[in-house]
């Protein structure tokens, strides 16, 4: 057998693209640069905020012009949901949280508030005190309210702010109405309790949708984020619905 020949078995010289070193990921960079202009774009985006929320299916004039017919209807139902109309233009941060306040017609800051805070603050600008009327009915009948904090007596700073308690309260004091799935039942003005699927309460305003859809029941409410005016009625369980101040037949 013949032996191979010098140098036969010398580098074989590779022609075509020089090898690359794979480069390794930077795994910050991208999401460095994601964050600052996402960060960029929130801060000059801050003005639009308002502007934008009024856009959401409704413009000012409708608007304007929608709570301008509630004022002049007369009745209270449709002046207190005028009221929660003009409330839902408001900047107002969710804070349930317990705050001391004054009594009566204590309040707390007002870029603060809860669902309960809508309710309350709408029916104050009709002239009735939630926190007053709670607290007094309370004090009269305090074995008759919800036994869920562990209170031994009334507190004018959270009681009227505790749904279970304004509903304890409606069924006393105000006109007590079906809670049905039918949006017919519902108008301008009704206070409605909806069951949550976590187990808590939650309440809000019946208004007129805006624009076209002004014959249908939405509602202002307050919930996690900002307070809305929003077609929800039948998006959470409808638990009670009351007229409040009650309208003389």
């Amino acid at each position: 057998m013949a032996r191979p020949r010098p140098g036969f078995y010398s580098t074989i010289e590779y022609i075509g693209p020089r090898p690359q070193k794979p480069k390794r990921r930077h795994f910050f960079g991208g999401w460095v640069i994601l964050v600052i202009a996402v960060g960029i774009a929130g801060w000059f985006g801050r003005p639009l905020v308002p502007f934008l929320k009024a856009q959401q299916g409704v413009s000012q004039e409708q608007a304007a012009l929608l709570i301008s017919s509630l004022e002049d209807s007369g009745d209270a139902g449709s002046r207190l949901a005028a009221i929660a109309l003009l409330h839902s233009r408001e900047e107002i941060a969710f804070d349930p949280a317990y705050y001391k306040i004054s009594y009566p017609n204590g309040d707390i800051a007002p870029g603060k508030g809860s669902a309960a805070d809508v309710v309350i603050r709408c029916l104050r600008k009709l002239g009735i005190d939630l926190q007053q009327e709670v607290h007094e009915d309370m004090t009269a009948h305090f074995r008759l309210y919800p036994q869920l904090w562990g209170a031994l007596a009334p507190d004018s700073n959270i009681d009227h702010r505790r749904i279970p308690n304004l509903q304890r309260f409606f069924e006393r004091k105000a006109q007590t109405l079906t809670a049905s799935r039918n949006p017919a039942d519902y108008q301008a003005g009704d206070i409605v309790i909806w069951s949550l699927a976590n187990g808590d309460k939650h309440i809000g305003i019946v208004v007129p949708g805006p624009g076209n859809r002004a014959g249908e029941a939405w509602i202002v409410h307050h919930r996690d984020t900002v307070v809305k005016w929003e077609d929800v009625l039948f998006d959470f369980k409808p638990d009670a619905h009351f007229r409040y101040p009650v309208t003389e037949q």
